[in-house]
């Protein structure tokens, strides 16, 4: 299952993904030699390990303590294989959280406990929502920030899923969590005994993510434009409902100027017919 992590500025994105393959060993002798030595040199948590720099690779990420470009990781458990992607919070990478969210089947949206839900946090889960993704986890980071006090989780969660009511997730799983300590991040902590729900792992082990289901009419929120020559132009995205086949006519928004589809590729290969779900080249003759 691929999956993002995404939300505002220092909310906690790397921390939690470093959190999970620490505390699951998923990392080499090498890497451990290298984050003890960046957590010197690099770290903000004192003495402590700072496992968000097992996802921070860039030299500018470790030396500015943030998130620019989009992180890959694998990881599996005794139930699923992982591919995470770890998003820049900063609104001038916005571009790069799209990119990430493009391939996922489910999207993590931290919000940070002290600050409850940012410009950046709407702006993210209205991606999320564009790209078709229609299963969220709201983490709610840094609970021991504000002594994990159940009445500071529950004012975020509703004022969440009222924003989020219109964007027509699936599904919304609200998790009280600290990346920092691993509190609700492999298993369920003592710190929360008001909370009656899964660990966040518990969570992505058992959660079924269904395809798209087919709908009558058809979407693709174009991200880019493709055009190797003149003679040639693609509009690429990823397939947010329904399905398009070569011939379809199709509408463009907000123009609503009409058009169809003269081919339809997926990477390097042409098909005859890509679901929604599925990110590929969608190549429209008008």
């Amino acid at each position: 299952m691929r999956f993002i992590t995404c939300g505002s500025v220092d909310d906690g994105k790397s921390t939690l993904i470093g959190r999970r393959l620490y505390d699951r060993k998923a990392i080499f002798d090498d890497q451990l030699a290298r984050l003890e030595r960046d957590s010197r040199q690099y770290g903000t948590q004192g003495e402590r390990l700072g496992v968000a720099l097992l996802v921070d690779g860039l030299q500018a990420e470790r030396e500015q303590g943030i998130t620019i470009d989009v992180a890959y990781r694998f990881f599996a458990t005794d139930r699923r294989r992982y591919i995470v992607a770890d998003t820049p919070g900063h609104e001038q990478y916005t571009r790069n959280m799209a990119t990430g969210a493009s391939t996922a089947d489910l999207a993590i949206i931290l919000i940070d406990a002290r600050k409850g839900v940012l410009t950046q946090t709407r702006r993210h889960s209205r991606i999320v929502a564009m790209m078709g993704i229609r299963h969220v986890v709201l983490a709610v980071n840094k609970m021991d920030a504000v002594g994990f006090d159940a009445a500071v989780f529950d004012a975020i969660v509703t004022e969440y899923r009222a924003f989020a009511a219109g964007l027509g997730f699936a599904s919304v799983q609200q998790i009280p969590l600290s990346a920092l300590e691993g509190d609700n991040v492999l298993h369920r902590s003592p710190p929360t005994p008001w909370y009656a729900g899964p660990s966040l792992m518990d969570y992505l082990d058992a959660v079924e993510v269904a395809d798209a289901p087919e709908r009558h009419s058809s979407r693709l929120p174009v991200q880019w434009v493709n055009r190797p020559n003149p003679d040639f132009r693609g509009f690429c995205g990823r397939i947010a409902e329904g399905s398009v086949r070569p011939g379809d006519a199709v509408r463009v928004l907000p123009s609503g100027v009409p058009t169809r589809v003269k081919a339809v590729w997926a990477g390097f290969d042409m098909v005859k017919v890509a679901h929604a779900g599925r990110f590929g080249d969608d190549y429209a003759h008008g």
